[in-house]
Order: structure tokens, then sequence, then C-alpha cells
């Protein structure tokens, strides 16, 4: 296997790149300026040395904790919580929420051996024990998995018997059964905050 195929392999790896995309991808760079070709190598030689997780939240950071948690005009009474550290991104990009995140790393999928253990929920039982949250907001996709979660997130808060247990809620249905969170656009996911519920 020659250079060409190895590179073109490796890039049809990567979500959403077929066969012939990853070819074009690398007739592209093999156009492009030896300087451009040698600062990408070497950022994607460094990205994983780089970027780690938040070890407050759960998102991908350079610093850590990352710039939401340690952002002092955040708000702290609230807690997002999320699949993936791209849901960060994607909620971050439309500007509508304030509060502080907290990423899964998956969801509750029992025919693939991922329960409640496999995720992070107990650290996020940790955050809500202070006593400073106020809310919940579960963002998770509204598919069968995303719904477990949801309800067992609120299961096990409720077992927590706080004196001041926070109230957890769901993003309204603005978002599509089904859907996921990286392709919402802006208007729907605004409205799925601001019509969010109770659980």
């Amino acid at each position: 296997m020659n250079a060409f195929e190895e590179l073109s392999n490796n890039f049809s790896r990567l979500p959403g790149i077929g066969k012939k995309s990853a070819v074009r991808m690398v007739n592209w760079l093999l156009r492009q300026d030896p300087a451009f070709i040698q600062r990408f190598a070497q950022n994607l030689g460094t990205l994983q040395e780089r970027i780690k997780h938040c070890s407050v939240c759960g998102t991908w950071t350079e610093s850590d904790p990352c710039p939401i948690c340690s952002n002092p005009i955040r708000d702290k009474t609230q807690i997002c919580v999320v699949e993936q550290p791209q849901d960060v991104s994607t909620i971050e990009a439309h500007g509508e929420y304030k509060g502080l995140y907290h990423v899964l790393g998956g969801l509750i999928k029992p025919l693939e051996g991922i329960g409640p253990a496999q995720l992070a929920i107990q650290p996020l039982l940790n955050r809500i024990k202070d006593g400073a949250i106020t809310e919940i907001i579960i963002a998770t996709n509204p598919t069968v998995e995303g719904d477990t979660t949801a309800l067992y997130i609120n299961k096990v808060i409720t077992e927590l018997n706080l004196s001041s247990s926070p109230k957890v809620t769901r993003l309204a249905t603005g978002i599509p059964v089904g859907g996921d969170l990286e392709y919402i656009d802006k208007r729907t996911l605004s409205l799925s905050f601001r019509g969010r519920s109770c659980m």
C-alpha cells in the first residue's frame, strides 16, 4: 500500500467521509503549500496531548477547568446535562444558554452493555449535593436511549432526598424525535430551552 492509499484509508475512517471523499481530500492536500501541510500534521499529531476532558464538566478543553466552568459570569445554579462534548459546542454556538454543563459520555444502552455505571452520572450527583444547583436541564437527544437516560437521572436525583433538591427539566419537544442536537437550527434550540418542562 502506497502513501496515497494509506492516507485515503485513514481519512475514510472519519465520520461522514466515504472512500471518494477521502481520495478528494488527499488530492487537495497534495496541491497545498508544504508549510500548511506541516502545520496540519503538527496540529493533528499533538491533538490528544493538548486537548483533554474538563475535570469538572467533562467537555473538551486545553485548560482545566474549562473556560465555561471557570467563567465567573456563568449561572452557577443551572447544569445542562448532555451526551457528548460536541453537544456543549452546539449549544454554546447558539448563545441561548448561560449556565454550566455536564457531559455524560454516552447514554444508557443495555443492549450494548452500557449502563449508568459507565456514564458520568455519579460526578453529576456529587455536583448537585453541594446545594448550589437549583435546576438540572437534561438535553439528551429525544430517542429511546436519551429518554431512558433522562428518566434514570431524574430518578437518582429524586432519591438523593436533598433538603433543597434541584428542579429537573427536559428540553421541550421543539427538537424533533430522533433528531440530533448537532444539526438543530438556532430557532428550534431557543424554543426548546424556553419551553422546557419538569420531568
